[in-house]
């Protein structure tokens, strides 16, 4: 008798032989959306679904942007962009790393927009469209970021070569601010004249300058198209601001797989970083580094709490491969128990609170989320519960 494939198995058993489960809630993304349209108004809102949607699933994330309105999109490589094809069809899809001439089938055939970012590229796509025929492409001036995109003697370059220019079917031009989160910051306005100089030799382009903080910068940023990326799937993006505007959309639970005394000068986990001050109960979760949770945020001085029967509790020792401990002292002993599960990432967790602890930003955490997880999308709860249910572990807190 054959063994049928774990993929075949019911979802509910599939779900209960996981250690952890990750919630993608696409309603909050939609809803995300609409916060962005709101703040931008005016301005078309556009999509960034590289690396996977920020690793929450591109196939299941496309569709639900596209069901909030979006119609432009944003990927890294062109294989990302064949695949955002087939769930887009008549999107329009550019491709921020530019044009490889290995991979020149795919801008055809997936009617790819490269974002051409070199004269090497812009040269490269001349010589290819000269026998595909004029397609429609973007162009990226860097205007201070000095990361990727035209130099200044490649912007001169190109508007001084009208034969060039003639070329080219540019429908899109942007740039990248480099400090859009710090709003006080002098490089956000000098790389908005520097944008506005170099936007005005193509005047029939849609011009984009905005990532999701460079939206809040305030709409002399926003020009035609704005880009967000983190915002979209519940990430802050600026640094300082203590309440995030985006609702959360990952959701991550792990399941307590013991629970266990141990004596004050007892330790925890690998390198026995963390010692007991004092008698101390710790659950041990299933989830760790293999999860996309950093190794660093367990140790001697706990940095990150998960949430369990509506209570924080610190991860302490060091972060596994699989598993993480959690001092509950603090909790009443039929608060945790084997078999529940403790929420790592939500709506009183957020990828920001794990990003803080680890010394990083809410991209890595989304983007290092495993491919372990039993995965489930579904859509936003009423605002009015995820606001009561965020006030009762704020309240069990205190």
């Amino acid at each position: 008798m054959s063994t049928p494939p774990s993929s075949a198995l019911p979802d509910s058993v599939r779900r209960e032989a996981s250690g952890a489960c990750l919630t993608v809630d696409l309603g909050a993304v939609q809803e995300n959306y609409r916060r962005l349209g709101a703040e931008a108004k005016g301005a078309e809102v556009a999509a960034c679904v590289k690396a996977d949607a920020y690793g929450l699933g591109l196939s299941q994330v496309a569709p639900a942007l596209l069901e909030a309105g979006c119609q432009t999109f944003f990927v890294a490589e062109p294989l990302e962009g064949a695949a955002l094809r087939t769930l887009a069809p008549r999107a329009d899809i550019y491709v921020l790393d530019g044009f490889f001439t290995p991979a020149a089938a795919l801008y055809r055939d997936y009617a790819l927009r490269p974002v051409l970012a070199t004269r090497m590229q812009i040269e490269d796509w001349l010589a290819f469209t000269g026998d595909a025929g004029l397609l429609p492409a973007g162009l990226h001036f860097d205007t201070g970021i000095n990361r990727l995109g035209l130099s200044a003697a490649e912007v001169d370059w190109l508007l001084q070569d009208a034969e060039v220019k003639a070329r080219l079917d540019i429908r899109l031009v942007m740039s990248h601010l480099a400090c859009a989160e710090e709003t006080e910051s002098p490089l956000n306005a000098a790389q908005l004249a520097r944008f506005r100089d170099c936007r005005a030799a193509f005047p029939e382009a849609k011009a984009s300058l905005c990532n999701t903080a460079g939206v809040f910068l305030g709409p002399d940023y926003h020009f035609d198209l704005v880009r967000p990326g983190v915002g979209l799937y519940g990430g802050n993006p600026m640094h300082g601001r203590r309440e995030s505007p985006f609702q959360p959309v990952a959701h991550v639970a792990a399941r307590v797989l013991q629970v266990r005394e141990i004596a004050k000068g007892e330790t925890v986990g690998y390198g026995a970083t963390f010692t007991a001050p004092s008698p101390r109960r710790i659950a041990t979760l299933a989830a760790g580094y293999g999860d996309g949770i950093f190794r660093r945020v367990g140790g001697d001085k706990p940095q990150a709490e998960v949430v369990i029967s509506g209570r924080r509790a610190p991860m302490v020792g060091r972060v596994s491969m699989d598993l993480i401990t959690v001092d509950v002292t603090g909790l009443p002993e039929e608060a945790v128990k084997a078999g529940m599960m403790a929420e790592i990432l939500g709506a009183a967790l957020t990828v920001d609170h794990l990003a803080t602890a680890a010394g990083t930003i809410g991209y890595e955490v989304l983007t290092r989320l495993g491919n372990r997880y039993h995965r489930s999308y579904k859509t936003t709860e009423p605002e009015t519960a995820r606001g009561a249910d965020q006030a009762a572990v704020s309240a069990k807190d205190h």
